[in-house]
């Protein structure tokens, strides 16, 4: 047996079963003697009445998971070759099994219990619903016909003579059943049959009743819970919620529930292995603390925290003279260089946001301007306080909090970056971590800007005195300066473990559609957090959960959408987008196929302003799901489109921030991604609380009832209108906006409009004139829909089995939409380069990010980067290949 790994622990940790957590005795209470089980349970908050609750900062609502705070006890065994995890020819279903027994979130006998009890809910409904149907007809008396009157029936029956008998008697049955079954689907379809009770399932009171049902209390209880422990991608905290979420899944009735396995590349830091210290001049000599505060320090029980690190950094044990170089954009490096500074060998100090919102390009551009090591800290003006204006304590950020996160290049390569462009299953091929295209090749480590502080204070008189623009908020120090290869010298010390095939979890479960089964709107949030994740993405998570119970009570009623509706917790999103990447390129056909709309929540609720970042097809949806939506700040006197409205608010682009990116840029999948924002929060922090959402976020969680109602209602559009109500009128005038953009952003990079000196011409007009065609085609495609309205409504309701088909038809090509626009090879003779070069994941036409703008929205990524590299010749090629597709995906609408 191989050795077991440092992050499997002696003993076993005491994760909580599904059963036990969801008790009214925290799990915890279990291993406590019966003197202490009443101290443990006021701790969780199940015994102590509202008066008697500490306020502020208090235990979470579940015992921790960990033993101990040790950093390095919180990992399952990694090692694929380990005897506990040898193949067998059991399949993949087996061996994901014993891997989830290993961790200890799975009883071994769960799924035959749960079959049993699913069985038996089912049965139940079942005969209420026989019940319920067959009372309504027991009190009918068959009425005889005209001719019969007068007549009485044979005690007997009626004996019909052998020559008046029909014949083909089978056929005329048949032919019968056939018809009953038209009309019994066609009455499904146009959703008039009652469900239980006589509740006509109309679209408008499915709505109302989604809407209605939402319980905010519920929903504050599952965000106590996801945050109630730490659960980084691929620990045991993660693995336990991943079973968690699997039996709320299976609970509220989703059908088809799956746990999927990928095993991917996690870093983790290693206890002891890292430091930031000034080590030269001695006398300046000082050391970062690096961790942040204890924020449970009243704690009964020790509750253990996340290390302070980048995901998917690199491993390293560096010195060199300290140089601050603001945001760590490219132009601020460059800056330093053309003001005669060397930064060859040196540390780097930059802050968070600015002019590089991507924590892991302002890496990658200081690897490529020679410094040995980068340090991003949260600057307070940018992300903490408002200079000047200083939140109350644990409002935003406190002096000791540290923002986490991954440093890998999610612009460049998504998902594990040792399969890029395949899935992370069983026995695929890896490349590898050297020279990775995803990876950054220094070290990087992220501090709090109390660290920061000293760093700034030290490098004064050093180099040169900087401008306004680069002075950050952080308080004391007296004067900003760059510093030179003069600067004190500072350590980076990063060790840190890898594992190339950590196991992560997937949560899937769906509810059938009854038209068109295949077709599905996938609705999805990821699990793992930096730390406690209240927000990022506890939020988002918790209303999911809600989401899917009322779509369970729906389904229980015996209301069924028209197309399939699937629901996913994502693993791994904050490494990368790791697991929904891997699921998307698992499932890469299937989904180009297949899938309708994808309706992503990442972090849910922070504040009370409502965004939304989405294709242009989702214009009108969204607008109706915020018109119905009361917004609970103006106690029910405007709704949520209104404010929205007033503030000027519209419909974002997609950038490369969270789960929505594999799906829209990789399968052609329209997606979406909103939720409600605040001033800022304590993001990738151990603060960002419970506690801190109860009393800063969102006091009562009534934003998240109605980020629940919105995401409701947007599934119902989705899947239960007989007509998708995707736009693509508005889509076209978005494409339009976007090549004037895309013109004027060619013209400050001083494209060449006329042939330059290699005849070389950039010429956006192949494009616009694909674009006037598109806004054309997409008139002509939605005029039709007016003319089912009037066949529909003008037969009372009643759809032709001609107009069905065409409608069905209708609907594919709109969902097929944006598939079209990924640039694809057309046939195995098709040997061109295909998607964005150098990024060829990246598939989508439009929607992708730049080379260099990470979570910034753009569009045409692969122009655009060739326009930054000055290379005109490829940005007018890739302009004619986007015309080119542009213009075909929108005749095809019309075919």
């Amino acid at each position: 047996m191989s050795s077991k790994h440092p992050y499997d622990p002696y003993p076993p940790i005491p994760i909580p079963t599904y059963e036990e957590a969801t008790s009214s005795r925290p799990p915890s209470s279990t291993h406590l003697g019966p003197s202490e089980i009443s101290a443990d349970a006021e701790r969780q908050s199940f015994l102590a009445p509202a008066s008697r609750r500490r306020t502020g900062y208090h235990a979470p609502s579940v015992q921790s998971v960990r033993s101990s705070t040790d950093t390095a006890d919180y990992l399952p065994d990694p090692d694929p070759n380990s005897d506990t995890d040898t193949d067998t020819d059991d399949g993949d279903g087996d061996r994901l099994r014993r891997d989830m027994e290993e961790l200890e979130v799975l009883d071994p006998d769960a799924d035959e219990a749960d079959g049993a009890r699913r069985r038996r809910r089912a049965r139940t409904r079942f005969s209420k619903r026989l019940a319920s149907f067959t009372s309504r007809f027991s009190g009918w008396r068959m009425r005889r016909p005209t001719w019969a009157q007068g007549l009485r029936w044979p005690s007997g029956g009626w004996s019909i003579p052998q020559d008046y008998r029909p014949r083909g008697i089978i056929l005329a049955r048949l032919a019968g059943l056939f018809v009953l079954m038209a009309l019994v689907y066609s009455l499904f379809v146009l959703q008039m049959v009652p469900g239980n009770g006589g509740v006509m399932f109309s679209p408008e009171s499915v709505r109302a009743y989604a809407q209605g049902r939402v319980e905010e209390g519920r929903i504050r209880e599952y965000a106590r819970h996801l945050s109630g422990f730490d659960h980084v991608a691929g620990s045991k905290g993660d693995a336990y919620m991943a079973r968690w979420v699997e039996g709320l899944f299976r609970e509220a009735g989703l059908q088809e529930v799956e746990t999927e396995r990928f095993n991917v590349y996690l870093n983790y830091p290693k206890k002891g292995g890292r430091r930031v210290a000034i080590v030269d001049p001695p006398e300046l000599a000082w050391e970062a603390k690096l961790e942040e505060d204890e924020v449970y320090p009243n704690a009964i029980t020790p509750v253990q925290q996340v290390p302070a690190f980048h995901g998917h950094s690199r491993a390293g044990d560096v010195s060199g003279p300290l140089i601050y170089v603001n945001y760590g954009s490219r132009k601020d490096y460059k800056r330093l260089a053309d003001s005669g500074i060397d930064m060859n060998g040196s540390i780097a100090l930059v802050r968070y946001y600015g002019t590089q919102g991507d924590r892991a390009l302002k890496v990658k551009a200081a690897e490529e301007w020679g410094f040995k090591g980068v340090l991003i800290y949260s600057d307070p003006e940018e992300d903490g306080f408002v200079k000047g204006d200083v939140w109350p304590e644990g409002r935003w950020r406190p002096a000791d909090s540290v923002q986490r996160g991954a440093v890998s290049l999610m612009s460049w390569v998504v998902g594990d970056v040792l399969t890029p462009g395949w899935a992370s299953v069983d026995g695929a091929k890896r490349v590898s971590k050297d020279n990775n295209p995803g990876l950054v090749n220094i070290p990087s480590l992220p501090l709090a800007w109390r660290d920061a502080q000293r760093l700034l204070q030290v490098l004064k008189g050093h180099g040169q005195q900087l401008p306004e623009e680069w002075i950050g908020g952080v308080p004391d120090v007296e004067e900003w300066w760059s510093g030179d290869k003069t600067s004190p010298v500072v350590q980076l010390k990063n060790e840190q473990d890898e594992v190339d095939e950590q196991p992560i979890f997937n949560v899937l479960g769906e509810f059938p559609g009854i038209e068109t089964t295949a077709k599905k709107v996938i609705v999805g949030n990821h699990r793992d957090a930096w730390c406690f994740g209240a927000a990022d993405p506890g939020s988002g998570t918790a209303v999911m959960l809600e989401v899917i119970r009322i779509f369970g009570d729906l389904w229980a009623e015996g209301w069924r959408p028209l197309r399939t509706i699937q629901f996913a917790s994502w693993d791994g999103e904050e490494y990368n987008l790791i697991g929904s990447t891997e699921h998307v390129e698992n499932r890469i056909d299937d989904l180009r196929k297949d899938a309708i709309a994808y309706l992503n929540v990442d972090v849910g609720v922070t504040g009370s302003k409502f965004w939304a970042a989405a294709s242009p097809l989702f214009q009108d949806i969204v607008l109706r799901a915020i018109g119905r939506v009361e917004d609970p700040g103006t106690n029910s006197t405007s709704t949520v489109r209104e404010q929205w409205e007033t503030d000027g608010g519209k419909l974002r682009g997609l950038g490369a921030g969270s789960d929505y990116v594999a799906f829209q840029d990789l399968a052609g999948c329209s997606s979406i991604d909103f939720g409600f924002e605040g001033p800022g929060f304590p993001y990738h922090s151990c603060y960002e609380t419970f506690e801190w959402m109860e009393q800063y976020g969102d006091p009562g969680f009534q934003y998240h009832k109605s980020l629940a109602q919105i995401w409701a209602l947007m599934i119902l559009e989705l899947t239960q209108e007989n007509i998708i109500p995707f736009d693509l009128t508005t889509y076209a005038s978005a494409v339009a906006e976007y090549i004037e953009a895309l013109e004027t952003y060619a013209n400050e990079k001083g494209a060449p409009w006329s042939p330059d000196k290699d005849g070389v011409k950039f010429d956006v007009e192949p494009l616009a004139t694909a674009a006037d065609g598109f806004t054309q085609n997409a008139n002509s495609f939605h005029a039709w829909e007016q003319t089912w309205r009037d066949e529909v409504f003008g037969r009372g309701g009643f759809e032709a089995n001609m107009v069905m088909a065409h409608r069905i038809a209708h609907n594919e090509k709109m969902s097929d939409f944006e598939t079209n626009l990924l640039d694809l090879p057309t046939g195995p003779e098709d040997t061109e380069q295909h998607g964005v070069p150098g990024r060829e994941q990246f598939k989508h036409i439009i929607f992708g990010p730049q080379l260099w703008s990470g979570y910034d929205e753009a569009y045409f990524p692969a122009i655009r980067d060739a326009v930054d590299a000055g290379d005109w010749a490829l940005a007018q090629k890739q302009l004619e290949k986007a015309a080119r597709i542009l213009r075909n995906a929108s005749e095809r609408l019309l075919v």
